[in-house]
């Protein structure tokens, strides 16, 4: 089985359950060391996401907002946002495997296993939303996160934009969803909601710190300094750190953020 060629057909799947069906018997076979590396190919530049078909896209601020938490239709709402995050965060972890040939095993690796655990959050979604009588795409969702995948192309980037601050961002926003849904009264969904958000932010930390490896591991290559890090968020995101003012200072840390880089976002001695 040829690495790049099955995981290009597995980003090109469309249908959930077969993607995650084909990722598993690929990853199975890749951990046996049953699955060769031929670099010549040449990756594909995916126009559309795989959820085109499933799901209505719309731009963010079209996005259903957030409701009352404590109605069956606030409660869709949020975990449908989050389990979309969740879908496009598969093919993230896949197309960052797929994209960058003749890096060190590890760093496949460390994505594969990165795409294992975000199919597996995905599931837990998934069955909290059947369990809400919903199912993934019945509410619209945004491209932002696929866009932002193929914006950023070089390495470096890829690395910088994707787990540093794409995901980076999840480790600020995740505690701030807790404390809102911990507030509320007592109830079954609500707990559940709580407990899948709790094992995805813990898991989150690991993917942003894989990302800071490989993030350093590209600086290194370039012979450029990691503070660079800040300009090519800029060029990328000139509106800045939007969460800058909720900073996860101790989650942030854990995933390999430097005090210096903590204290540059929050504007302040953070740390």
């Amino acid at each position: 089985m040829n690495f790049y060629k099955e995981l290009e057909l597995i980003l090109e799947e469309k249908s959930p359950q077969k993607k995650i069906e084909s990722f598993h018997t690929f990853y199975e076979l890749y951990k046996a060391g049953e699955v060769s590396f031929k670099d010549a190919y040449t990756a594909k530049e995916f126009t559309k996401p795989s959820y085109e078909d499933l799901c209505r896209v719309v731009p963010p601020q079209d996005v259903p907002k957030r409701k009352n938490l404590t109605t069956k239709e606030g409660q869709i709402i949020l975990v449908h946002a989050v389990a979309h995050i969740e879908y496009s965060a598969i093919d993230l972890a896949l197309d960052g495997a797929y994209r960058y040939k003749g890096l060190p095993k590890k760093y496949y690796d460390d994505w594969l296993k990165v795409a294992d655990d975000e199919i597996r959050h995905f599931l837990m979604l998934d069955a909290l939303l059947h369990e809400i009588d919903a199912k993934y795409g019945d509410i619209a969702v945004h491209n932002a996160l696929f866009e932002a995948s193929q914006r950023a192309q070089k390495f470096i980037d890829r690395m910088a934009v994707v787990p540093r601050y794409l995901e980076a961002n999840g480790l600020d926003a995740t505690p701030m969803i807790l404390t809102k849904l911990k507030k509320l009264p007592k109830n079954e969904m609500i707990e559940k909601i709580i407990k899948t958000l709790e094992i995805i932010l813990r898991e989150e930390v690991d993917h942003v710190k894989k990302g800071d490896v490989w993030f350093n591991y590209a600086c290194e290559k370039e012979g450029v300094s990691k503070e660079i890090y800040f300009q090519i968020i800029e060029k990328y995101y000139p509106q800045g750190f939007l969460r800058a003012k909720n900073l996860n200072i101790q989650g942030r840390k854990d995933a390999g953020f430097s005090c210096s880089e903590l204290n540059f976002m929050a504007k302040k001695d953070v740390c």
